[in-house]
């Protein structure tokens, strides 16, 4: 079946409890993003970026609001069921690179495929994605053993190992310099192609932003600008326990 929309969000509020009284982080995102598509998600620090993105994951749950990906509503989901979630629809890359020190590349990249029942073919899929990202000679090697580009590389693999439909970026340059960001970003919008992706990144570099078929600017946890405010079809509105 077609998806025309692979992510459908609605009113998504989050709150957080200071000394007993709530702090709004995101006041109601609505907003689309077709199949296949590249957004970045921009605004200044604290305005809810990163938050939103986490949510659009399974990562965190919405205090209100509705969220689908693919057509399936993930906020009423139990944690075990997002986690399968994350896992054959979600690839996420993080500035930090979050990659397990003690591990090689190809480890690395073979995390995500631990349920997989042939050992053999998760590892041949390990090492053909790091070669589709340029690292086949650095299938051994420790993160510390890497520059910051290599090791960008080794998480982007990592996340698009299992074939997810989108892949989620938290500033994925921000500790990269220029020359190296370019490379990163070059390799994603080869896989995006190769791999018919969407892509919602979050980004504070207009630069790269520029290279999303679409913005969405966010302010003091809202959309700055015109979204579509009709709820999708069986919306609720769920407080989180």
């Amino acid at each position: 079946m077609q998806i025309e929309n692979m992510v459908e969000t609605f009113d998504i509020q989050r709150e957080l409890t200071s000394n007993g009284r709530g702090l709004p982080i995101l006041r109601g995102i609505t907003f689309s993003v077709a199949d296949g598509e590249w957004v970045a998600l921009t605004g200044p620090s604290g305005s809810g970026k990163s938050t939103l993105l986490g949510i659009l994951a399974g990562i965190d749950r919405p205090t209100y609001g509705s969220v689908r990906v693919a057509g399936f509503e993930i906020t009423n989901q139990s944690e075990g069921q997002l986690a399968r979630f994350r896992n054959e629809m979600i690839g996420i890359v993080f500035q930090s690179f979050n990659l397990i020190s003690t591990m090689t590349a190809l480890e690395n990249v073979e995390a995500p495929m631990y349920i997989h029942p042939n050992k053999r073919e998760a590892r041949e899929a390990s090492m053909e994605m790091l070669r589709q990202v340029g690292l086949s000679d650095r299938l051994h090697h420790l993160p510390h053993q890497l520059s910051g580009g290599e090791q960008q590389r080794v998480a982007i693999a990592r996340a698009l190992v299992t074939h997810p439909q989108i892949l989620l970026a938290d500033e994925p340059t921000g500790n990269l310099d220029s020359a190296t960001s370019k490379q990163v970003l070059q390799i994603i919008q080869e896989m995006r192609n190769r791999m018919k992706l969407t892509v919602i990144m979050v980004t504070h570099d207009p630069s790269i932003a520029a290279r999303a078929d679409r913005c969405l600017h966010i302010m003091d946890g809202k959309l700055a600008g015109p979204e579509p405010v009709q709820p999708p079809p069986l919306y609720f509105k769920k407080a989180v326990a």
